[in-house]
């Protein structure tokens, strides 16, 4: 059940109270009985509403004075709450939160007692909430506190909870999250499945089940089949295993994304418990110390990228459909292999890269062996292990102990925690020195990593001849999407690959580097897309990378078509720069092509400026005198045309145009796209020179976020406006639940007729929600007076030490017997909510057995005669004070009693 809806949210962090006194101290060391923001009674009625994936540094403007790493974007602490009703019938379930990502350390508490802490910003936590859970009436609160001050990355990383969550709910015996290993290998001619089914047991004795798995072609054909019984053993983990041998599998590639399913089930008596469904793919891989990388016994150079995870306008909570637009980038870049850099990615980027076919090096975020990091790192490899799309597992990422012997160590560690999970695939780290000391990291993994060491391949290679390698980050390059001057006091680069990191390359000397080496299996290059923060080399107010061969929107850089033309097999053909330059007449204008053609010829309105032999790894240019006109090109194989491009000179800019990327939406309240925005002129062509600021308007959707590609640009990315940046900007639409219909987005500037774009919403069904409630104030922290032959005071009280003669009662569980005749005072301190203080509200008592008498500060207000159980409602008074709520019950021997309902405070 999702549960990414009812939540409030509170940004800055709120102390907890100093606690004082013996009452106090006593009942703060309790379990259920957390204090502050943490607590279960605390007021969150005049919070922020809002919903999940939910980055709320994102939602900030850049600020000076904040961390230019992190994109000058004030981080700092959020508080989440909610209220969670479990039904009944959930009653004896295994209940489950999944958390799959809070930047960036978090603290959980679940009905006032601490559940979990988490100590990576990257990592999913999956906590049981069985023992605390309660149902019906009595309404669960759920607090998280996101520390986004703690940062684990020097990039944007986000603030609060940006990935799903999730409340899951299983039979008492069940198979536990990330509990299936099914992945595919190919050992003496024969493909077989080994499996893995981990069951865990929540019962009061142990229990006799059967797994049976089945696997599933894409046809819906069974394949394959296991089955064994198993007992698993009271609050027990039991590992099942077993293997299913397959014939002539359909095999995944990065051509053909055949998967395969294995449905997994647990039965008792006939009875079904359980069932998971993990998908897997049918591949062979192998790191060839001469030869590369060979998936499926043939050849593969890793034309690969490194990325981090944010988007314009949306931070790190980037919805899925943005995600899928982002990997259909890289797709149509050539990218083959992608570097999660430097931690996991949402576990449907793992899901996409499956279906799309790309090679993944999957990589830990925190370097370190101790318990808490170490799990960590084997959550990473349980969860993402049967993806057939994983190649490496990476431990670590430029470490400054990295070529010692005490780096050795440490990787020792975490390689040997891997090859627990998984030996089907080699590990590696990503290494900027210490390959050639005589002890370093490099010596504990399979496969070697080389960040911006291309002048090292060949010593290495030949020192270390029977030793996989590849280059694990490469490039750190600089340019800004569509200049063509480097202007160092305007942070602008040049889009001629031409400017380049002290201690990386240019794309063009990287890859070629790569390239012309067969025993470096492939490049990562760094990035595929600019994220926010790290503006390298610049600072203020430069807000995000130069480094993408993307901006930040996904538009292309001049290095997306240098690459597309050195990793496509398909004719490719691209001039830079754009033809307006008005005032530079004459003066010439360095044209570049990017091309993978044999000769290439370049014409300016129709006068040859010369036919040169391509050159693949540097490519082209040509000095071309400006004259307004077009700029075409003609590119030759075997003598042949085999492909033209042509760019005009402009006119002024008269309109807008907008181009979604997909062209209908679900309408299920999650689906997400980004939409482009641009200039023409009057002959419908694109201007790249327009910077105009366009107001957005948008009907059956929100606006969650704006961008523009341009890593100066300092306004907010959030609203209804954002300025062009050399002819583009991005605006990004969200559908709304239950919808359907027509999208309507408006896109308008001064001077400019307005765009207007209908997008078709169709009915989808939402995802399953997990009932919360609105605030509710239940009222705990309940004393119960030791029985009385006669009347008790409603304003009496236990003594600060007493601890013992008082108890402590939960309303809401079943009603006792009393042992004598006589009387018993149930009583609490009620601080409001802020709305009944100001407004007033009504007590619900929602079910008292036997009589009783209600006062509110020593006067009655309700009183209750009957002995069934049954509910009494009450108005309560507005006020500043702390009233105190008693309940006076008589009571006779041998007859129940008591608060066996909750005890509520609603808002008028």
């Amino acid at each position: 059940m999702s549960l990414n809806k009812g939540w409030r949210f509170h940004e800055g962090d709120i102390a907890f109270p100093v606690i004082r006194g013996h009452g106090w101290t006593y009942a703060n060391a309790k379990a259920g009985n957390a204090g502050g923001a943490a607590a279960p009674g605390f007021d969150d009625s005049e919070w922020d509403s809002v919903a999940l994936p939910h980055d709320f540094a994102s939602a900030q403007v850049p600020e000076q004075n904040a961390n230019v790493a992190q994109g000058y974007r004030k981080r700092g602490i959020g508080w989440y709450r909610t209220l969670i009703r479990l039904d009944e019938a959930d009653h004896g379930k295994h209940i489950e939160l999944q958390l799959d990502g809070i930047a960036t350390l978090a603290t959980v508490w679940f009905n006032g007692t601490q559940v979990a802490h988490t100590w990576s910003g990257y990592s999913s936590l999956y906590i049981d909430l069985t023992p605390f859970a309660t149902y019906g009436d009595a309404l669960n609160s759920l607090v998280i506190r996101a520390d986004a001050d703690a940062m684990q990355g020097w990039w944007y990383e986000g603030a609060g909870i940006y990935r799903n969550t999730w409340l899951v709910k299983r039979e008492q015996v069940h198979i536990v999250t990330d509990g299936v290993f099914a992945h595919p290998v190919y050992a003496d001619g024969q493909w077989t499945i080994p499996l893995e089914v981990t069951l865990y047991n929540v019962r009061k004795s142990t229990q006799r089940v059967r797994v049976e798995s089945v696997l599933v072609d894409a046809d819906g054909k069974a394949v394959a089949s296991f089955s064994a019984p198993a007992d698993v053993g009271v609050l027990a983990r039991q590992v099942v295993t077993g293997s299913m041998r397959v014939a002539a599998p359909k095999l995944w590639s990065l051509e053909e994304r055949n998967l395969y399913s294995v449905r997994t089930r647990v039965l008792q008596d006939g009875r079904l418990l359980d069932e998971v469904v993990t998908r897997c793919g049918f591949r062979t891989q192998r790191f060839d110390p001469g030869q590369g990388f060979f998936l499926n016994d043939r050849h593969v150079k890793l034309q690969g990228v490194c990325i981090h995870q944010d988007h314009a306008g949306v931070g790190v909570a980037v919805p899925y459909g943005l995600l899928d637009y982002r990997m259909r980038r890289l797709k149509e870049l050539g990218v083959n292999a992608i570097r999660c850099s430097h931690n996991a990615q949402d576990k449907r980027f793992y899901e996409l890269c499956d279906e799309l076919g790309f090679l993944v090096m999957d990589e830990n975020r925190v370097f370190n062996p101790s318990p808490e990091h170490l799990d960590e790192l084997t959550w990473l490899v349980r969860c993402h292990r049967n993806h057939p799309s994983i190649i490496l597992w990476s431990v670590f990422n430029e470490e400054p102990v990295q070529g010692t012997e005490q780096g050795y160590e440490m990787v020792r560690r975490m390689v040997a925690a891997v090859r627990a999970l998984d030996t089907s695939r080699p590990t590696t780290a990503a290494m900027n020195a210490g390959q050639f000391e005589p002890a370093n990291a490099a010596q504990a993994v399979d496969v070697v990593g080389f960040n911006y060491q291309y002048q090292a391949y060949d010593a290495f290679h030949q020192a270390f001849p029977t030793v996989p390698m590849t280059s694990s980050e490469d490039t750190s390059a600089f340019q800004t999407r569509g200049e063509y001057v480097t202007v160092p006091d305007k942070h602008i680069f040049a889009g001629y690959d031409d400017d380049a990191s002290s201690w990386g390359s240019t794309h063009r000397i990287g890859w070629k580097a790569v390239a012309e080496r067969p025993f470096v299996a492939g490049a990562f290059v760094w990035t595929g897309f600019d994220y926010h923060g790290e503006p390298t080399p610049h600072e203020w107010p430069s807000n995000s990378s130069f480094f993408g061969i993307m901006d930040l929107c996904g538009f292309a850089k001049d290095a997306f078509w240098l690459h597309q033309a050195q990793w496509r097999k398909e004719p490719v053909l691209r001039l830079a720069p754009h033809w307006n330059w008005a005032g530079k007449e004459g003066q010439p204008i360095t044209v570049m092509a990017f091309h993978n053609m044999d000769e290439v010829e370049v014409f300016l309105n129709g006068r040859s400026q010369g036919r040169q032999k391509g050159d693949i790894y540097e490519m082209n240019r040509w000095q071309v005198p400006y004259a307004p006109g077009k700029l075409a090109a003609v590119g030759y194989r075997g003598g042949k045309v085999a492909k033209r491009f042509e760019v005009e000179t402009t006119g002024a800019p008269v309109a807008l145009k907008l181009t979604p990327d997909r062209r209908f939406m679900l309408g299920d309240g999650l689906d997400a796209q980004p939409i482009q925005v641009e200039a023409l002129d009057a002959k419908g062509r694109h201007v790249p020179l327009a910077q105009h600021q366009i107001v957005f308007r948008a009907e059956g959707a929100d606006i969650i976020g704006l961008g523009n590609g341009n890593p100066n640009d300092t306004s907010s990315e959030k609203g209804d406006t954002r300025a062009l940046f050399n002819g583009l900007a991005q605006v990004i639409v969200q559908t709304r639940e239950g919808s359907a219909g027509i999208l309507r987005l408006r896109a308008s500037a001064p001077g400019l007729e307005p765009a207007v774009l209908d997008v078709e919403v169709r009915t989808a069904r939402p995802w399953p929600y997990q009932a919360t409630s609105a605030p509710v104030q239940i009222l705990d922290g309940w004393r119960s007076s030791p029985p009385s032959s006669t009347p008790i005071d409603p304003n009496l009280r236990p003594a600060g030490t007493d601890m013992n003669s008082w108890g402590w009662i939960t309303p809401g569980t079943r009603a006792k017997a009393a042992e004598q005749t006589g009387y018993m005072l149930y009583a609490t301190d009620v601080r409001a909510f802020a709305r009944v203080r100001k407004h007033g509200g009504r007590l619900e008592l929602l079910e008292v057995t036997g009589p009783c008498q209600v006062f509110i500060d020593g006067r009655k207000v309700a009183e209750k005669t009957t002995g069934a159980p049954g509910p009494l409602r009450v108005a309560f008074p507005a006020g500043e004070a702390v009233s105190r709520l008693s309940v006076l019950c008589p009571l006779t021997a041998g007859q129940p009693h008591g608060l066996s309902g909750v005890v509520r405070l609603l808002s008028l």
